[in-house]
């Protein structure tokens, strides 16, 4: 089988039309299809740009029709919560509304989808109804995908509490989305629902050592950080880290607690989103390549031509800018 994988489309429909018709998919009756090959969606097909609907629709289409697979991303997650209300009968939902702060930054991020959406009920629960079919991760005869962290130890862990499809239950929702309120719940080894939801679709986050932080792009001290969970050698916390290389250089080269090397699977290609990469993209090892090079702004969509090879190369990425 051969694949195009596709990175985080976040609402732009013009580039993803643009990115197919480059990969020779053409469209029939409202439908993409490639004679010979599939796409795989990584996921965040939502928020951000300006059509939100319409990409959905297309990927749907492609879904639905056989031409296309899919994961789910993190804002496909989110947006599952905020529709969804908290069983615990607090009047909000999983994901708050009504927090004084929390409640605005979470609609803040998802107005795009919610403009377009709430207009149109219908078609709204339907659409997240179909976000609850999209499966955490894809493994594959010849590679894996996952929207943001291949980590085999939460996936095993995880598998039992998912259908046969892995595709989330409703009866878990509310611990896949609720964050501990205990800190060391939370930074504790030992997986959990929200844990390892967490980590497959945003990323392997951990706690600096004590008295390190550093300051984002606003000017927020941090004191966990994302890891480079693809790459062995990333084994302290300055070469892990997933930050610019002036922030680097103040981290400590303390080593990586053991349960934050998972060490992921070399045998076959893992593809992933999420990380907003920027530059011409390039495989990140062998066996891994991200395919979100910040579509959902002013980046280039981003597409990965899969023909069956073990070890990726920079040559089998697509793009539109």
């Amino acid at each position: 089988m051969a694949y195009d994988l596709i990175g985080d489309i976040h609402g732009q429909a013009d580039k993803l039309e643009a990115l197919l018709a480059r990969l020779g998919y053409r469209q029939s009756h409202g439908l993409w299809r490639h004679p010979s090959r599939t796409v795989i969606f990584l996921g965040d097909f939502i928020d951000r740009g300006p059509d939100q609907v319409r990409t959905v629709t297309i990927a749907r289409r492609m879904v639905e029709s056989g031409a296309a697979l899919a994961v789910m991303g993190n804002h496909e997650l989110n947006a599952i919560a905020w529709a969804t209300p908290d069983p615990r009968g607090n009047g909000d939902f999983l994901r708050p509304h009504f927090h004084p702060l929390r409640g605005l930054k979470n609609r803040r991020q998802h107005a795009r989808f919610l403009d377009e959406l709430e207009p149109r009920p219908t078609l709204y629960r339907e659409l997240i109804q179909w976000f609850m079919t999209l499966p955490l991760w894809l493994d594959l005869p010849g590679l894996r995908a996952v929207h943001a962290c291949w980590h085999p130890p939460f996936m095993a862990w995880l598998e039992p509490h998912l259908t046969a499809d892995r595709q989330l239950r409703p009866e878990i929702l509310a611990a896949a989305t609720t964050e501990p309120t205990d800190e060391h719940e939370r930074d504790s080894a030992h997986p959990s629902l929200f844990k390892a939801v967490e980590a497959l679709t945003k990323g392997l986050e951990i706690p600096l050592p004590p008295r390190h932080f550093f300051a984002d792009k606003d000017q927020f001290k941090r004191y966990r950080v994302r890891v480079r969970w693809w790459d062995p050698q990333a084994d302290d916390y300055a070469s892990a880290a997933m930050v610019d290389e002036a922030t680097r250089e103040h981290l400590p080269r303390d080593p990586l607690p053991d349960h934050a090397r998972i060490a992921p699977p070399t045998d076959k290609p893992i593809f992933f989103g999420h990380y907003w990469l920027t530059g011409t993209p390039r495989v990140l090892a062998p066996h891994a390549a991200c395919l979100d090079y910040s579509a959902g702004t002013d980046g280039a969509l981003v597409a990965y031509r899969w023909d069956g090879e073990e070890r990726l190369t920079d040559a089998g990425f697509v793009s539109v800018p």
